[in-house]
Protein backbone atom coordinates (compact mmCIF):
# COMPACT_ATOMS: atom_id res chain seq x y z
CA UNK A 1 0.00 0.00 0.00
CA UNK A 2 1.32 3.44 -0.91
CA UNK A 3 1.17 6.14 1.74
CA UNK A 4 1.39 9.85 0.96
CA UNK A 5 4.51 10.11 3.11
CA UNK A 6 6.31 7.60 0.84
CA UNK A 7 5.37 9.31 -2.43
CA UNK A 8 7.24 12.07 -4.20
CA UNK A 9 6.23 15.56 -3.13
CA UNK A 10 3.69 17.15 -5.45
CA UNK A 11 5.19 20.12 -7.29
CA UNK A 12 1.82 21.86 -7.76
CA UNK A 13 -0.62 20.20 -5.31
CA UNK A 14 -3.68 21.97 -6.72
CA UNK A 15 -3.57 19.69 -9.78
CA UNK A 16 -3.34 16.50 -7.75
CA UNK A 17 -1.18 13.39 -8.07
CA UNK A 18 -2.99 12.00 -11.11
CA UNK A 19 -2.09 15.01 -13.28
CA UNK A 20 1.46 14.91 -11.91
CA UNK A 21 1.73 11.26 -13.03
CA UNK A 22 0.39 12.13 -16.48
CA UNK A 23 3.07 14.82 -16.82
CA UNK A 24 5.74 12.30 -15.78
CA UNK A 25 4.39 9.88 -18.42
CA UNK A 26 4.66 12.64 -21.03
CA UNK A 27 8.32 13.20 -20.18
CA UNK A 28 8.98 9.50 -20.87
CA UNK A 29 7.49 9.62 -24.40
CA UNK A 30 10.35 9.89 -26.90
CA UNK A 31 8.41 10.53 -30.11
CA UNK A 32 7.86 14.30 -30.38
CA UNK A 33 4.53 14.11 -32.26
CA UNK A 34 3.09 11.49 -29.94
CA UNK A 35 4.34 13.45 -26.91
CA UNK A 36 2.72 16.59 -28.30
CA UNK A 37 -0.68 14.91 -28.59
CA UNK A 38 -0.36 13.48 -25.09
CA UNK A 39 0.61 16.88 -23.64
CA UNK A 40 -2.27 18.63 -25.40
CA UNK A 41 -4.61 16.17 -23.68
CA UNK A 42 -3.08 17.05 -20.30
CA UNK A 43 -3.41 20.80 -20.99
CA UNK A 44 -7.08 20.33 -21.92
CA UNK A 45 -7.64 18.33 -18.74
CA UNK A 46 -5.95 20.99 -16.61
CA UNK A 47 -8.17 23.63 -18.22
CA UNK A 48 -11.31 21.60 -17.54
CA UNK A 49 -10.38 21.39 -13.87
CA UNK A 50 -10.78 25.17 -13.59
CA UNK A 51 -13.30 26.21 -16.29
CA UNK A 52 -14.38 29.28 -14.36
CA UNK A 53 -10.93 30.84 -14.94
CA UNK A 54 -10.88 30.43 -18.73
CA UNK A 55 -11.56 34.13 -19.31
CA UNK A 56 -8.42 35.19 -17.47
CA UNK A 57 -5.73 36.79 -19.60
CA UNK A 58 -3.01 34.34 -20.72
CA UNK A 59 -4.84 31.44 -19.01
CA UNK A 60 -3.49 28.83 -21.46
CA UNK A 61 0.01 30.28 -21.15
CA UNK A 62 -0.26 29.81 -17.38
CA UNK A 63 -1.35 26.18 -17.87
CA UNK A 64 1.67 25.50 -20.07
CA UNK A 65 3.99 27.15 -17.54
CA UNK A 66 2.53 24.99 -14.79
CA UNK A 67 2.97 21.85 -16.92
CA UNK A 68 6.61 22.74 -17.61
CA UNK A 69 7.20 23.30 -13.89
CA UNK A 70 5.55 19.97 -12.99
CA UNK A 71 7.91 18.27 -15.47
CA UNK A 72 10.91 19.77 -13.65
CA UNK A 73 11.38 21.93 -16.77
CA UNK A 74 11.95 18.88 -19.00
CA UNK A 75 9.04 19.81 -21.31
CA UNK A 76 10.07 23.42 -21.84
CA UNK A 77 10.94 22.86 -25.51
CA UNK A 78 7.43 21.50 -26.16
CA UNK A 79 5.70 24.69 -25.00
CA UNK A 80 4.35 27.09 -27.67
CA UNK A 81 5.14 29.92 -25.24
CA UNK A 82 8.45 31.10 -23.81
CA UNK A 83 8.83 28.62 -20.94
CA UNK A 84 9.83 29.59 -17.41
CA UNK A 85 13.55 29.13 -16.84
CA UNK A 86 15.17 27.35 -13.91
CA UNK A 87 17.67 30.19 -13.59
CA UNK A 88 15.00 32.87 -13.27
CA UNK A 89 12.17 30.93 -11.66
CA UNK A 90 11.91 31.49 -7.94
CA UNK A 91 9.19 30.88 -5.43
CA UNK A 92 5.91 29.12 -6.04
CA UNK A 93 3.82 30.12 -9.08
CA UNK A 94 0.46 31.71 -8.48
CA UNK A 95 -1.94 29.02 -7.36
CA UNK A 96 -5.23 28.39 -9.08
CA UNK A 97 -7.93 28.67 -6.40
CA UNK A 98 -10.11 25.70 -5.65
CA UNK A 99 -13.81 25.85 -6.29
CA UNK A 100 -15.74 23.97 -3.65
CA UNK A 101 -18.19 21.54 -5.16
CA UNK A 102 -19.84 18.39 -3.88
CA UNK A 103 -19.55 15.29 -6.04
CA UNK A 104 -20.18 11.57 -5.75
CA UNK A 105 -17.64 9.05 -4.54
CA UNK A 106 -15.20 11.41 -2.81
CA UNK A 107 -12.81 8.51 -2.22
CA UNK A 108 -12.04 8.57 -5.96
CA UNK A 109 -11.33 12.32 -5.90
CA UNK A 110 -12.38 15.12 -8.23
CA UNK A 111 -9.35 14.68 -10.46
CA UNK A 112 -10.48 11.14 -11.32
CA UNK A 113 -13.92 12.46 -12.26
CA UNK A 114 -12.35 15.13 -14.48
CA UNK A 115 -10.05 12.56 -16.11
CA UNK A 116 -13.02 10.27 -16.83
CA UNK A 117 -14.92 13.13 -18.46
CA UNK A 118 -11.85 13.92 -20.56
CA UNK A 119 -11.51 10.26 -21.63
CA UNK A 120 -15.22 10.11 -22.49
CA UNK A 121 -14.77 12.94 -24.99
CA UNK A 122 -11.79 11.35 -26.75
CA UNK A 123 -12.18 9.70 -30.14
CA UNK A 124 -12.46 5.93 -30.00
CA UNK A 125 -9.12 4.18 -30.45
CA UNK A 126 -6.06 2.81 -28.69
CA UNK A 127 -5.27 6.07 -26.86
CA UNK A 128 -8.74 6.24 -25.34
CA UNK A 129 -8.63 2.55 -24.44
CA UNK A 130 -5.20 2.88 -22.78
CA UNK A 131 -6.14 5.98 -20.77
CA UNK A 132 -9.42 4.42 -19.64
CA UNK A 133 -7.64 1.26 -18.46
CA UNK A 134 -5.07 3.29 -16.52
CA UNK A 135 -7.79 5.36 -14.83
CA UNK A 136 -9.80 2.23 -13.99
CA UNK A 137 -6.76 0.56 -12.41
CA UNK A 138 -6.09 3.64 -10.30
CA UNK A 139 -9.75 3.82 -9.24
CA UNK A 140 -9.58 0.20 -8.11
CA UNK A 141 -6.49 0.95 -6.04
CA UNK A 142 -8.09 4.05 -4.50
CA UNK A 143 -11.19 2.07 -3.58
CA UNK A 144 -9.14 -0.68 -1.95
CA UNK A 145 -7.13 1.89 0.00
CA UNK A 146 -10.34 3.52 1.20
CA UNK A 147 -12.42 0.43 1.99
CA UNK A 148 -9.77 -2.30 2.54
CA UNK A 149 -12.26 -4.76 1.01
CA UNK A 150 -12.03 -6.69 -2.23
CA UNK A 151 -13.66 -5.11 -5.26
CA UNK A 152 -14.57 -6.58 -8.65
CA UNK A 153 -13.63 -5.11 -12.01
CA UNK A 154 -17.33 -4.95 -12.85
CA UNK A 155 -17.91 -2.68 -9.85
CA UNK A 156 -15.24 -0.23 -11.06
CA UNK A 157 -16.60 -0.35 -14.62
CA UNK A 158 -20.08 0.45 -13.31
CA UNK A 159 -18.78 3.44 -11.34
CA UNK A 160 -17.02 4.73 -14.47
CA UNK A 161 -20.31 4.54 -16.33
CA UNK A 162 -22.15 6.32 -13.50
CA UNK A 163 -19.54 9.08 -13.10
CA UNK A 164 -19.67 9.88 -16.84
CA UNK A 165 -23.46 9.66 -17.11
CA UNK A 166 -23.14 6.61 -19.34
CA UNK A 167 -20.78 8.31 -21.82
CA UNK A 168 -17.79 6.08 -21.09
CA UNK A 169 -17.91 2.30 -20.90
CA UNK A 170 -14.88 0.07 -20.42
CA UNK A 171 -14.29 -2.68 -22.99
CA UNK A 172 -15.33 -6.02 -21.54
CA UNK A 173 -12.00 -7.64 -22.48
CA UNK A 174 -10.00 -5.25 -20.27
CA UNK A 175 -8.79 -6.98 -17.10
CA UNK A 176 -7.63 -4.82 -14.20
CA UNK A 177 -4.77 -5.66 -11.86
CA UNK A 178 -5.45 -8.19 -9.10
CA UNK A 179 -6.55 -6.66 -5.77
CA UNK A 180 -3.61 -8.27 -3.99
CA UNK A 181 -1.18 -6.63 -6.37
CA UNK A 182 -2.79 -3.23 -5.97
CA UNK A 183 -2.33 -3.16 -2.22
CA UNK A 184 1.14 -4.73 -2.16
CA UNK A 185 4.35 -2.79 -1.63
CA UNK A 186 5.53 -3.76 -5.12
CA UNK A 187 2.46 -2.29 -6.84
CA UNK A 188 4.25 0.80 -8.09
CA UNK A 189 6.91 -1.18 -9.96
CA UNK A 190 4.32 -3.54 -11.40
CA UNK A 191 2.04 -0.80 -12.73
CA UNK A 192 5.03 1.02 -14.26
CA UNK A 193 5.98 -2.20 -16.04
CA UNK A 194 2.39 -2.63 -17.29
CA UNK A 195 2.31 0.94 -18.54
CA UNK A 196 5.60 0.45 -20.40
CA UNK A 197 4.29 -2.73 -22.03
CA UNK A 198 1.04 -1.00 -23.03
CA UNK A 199 2.97 1.94 -24.48
CA UNK A 200 5.20 -0.43 -26.50
CA UNK A 201 2.14 -2.28 -27.81
CA UNK A 202 0.53 1.01 -28.73
CA UNK A 203 3.65 2.19 -30.60
CA UNK A 204 3.85 -1.11 -32.53
CA UNK A 205 0.23 -0.74 -33.61
CA UNK A 206 0.91 2.78 -34.91
CA UNK A 207 3.79 1.62 -37.16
Amino acid sequence: MEYNTSLNKLILPEYGRNVQKLVENAVAIKDKEERGRYIEGIINLMGRMYPYLRDLKDFKHKLWDHLVIMSNFKLGDDSPYPPPQTTTFSGTPEKIPYKSKNFKYKHFGKNIVDMLKFAAEMEDGDEKRLLTALIANHMKKLYLTWSKDSVTDEFIFQKIKELTDGKLEVDKDIVLSDSGQLVSASYKKQIQKQQSQQQRQYKRKRK
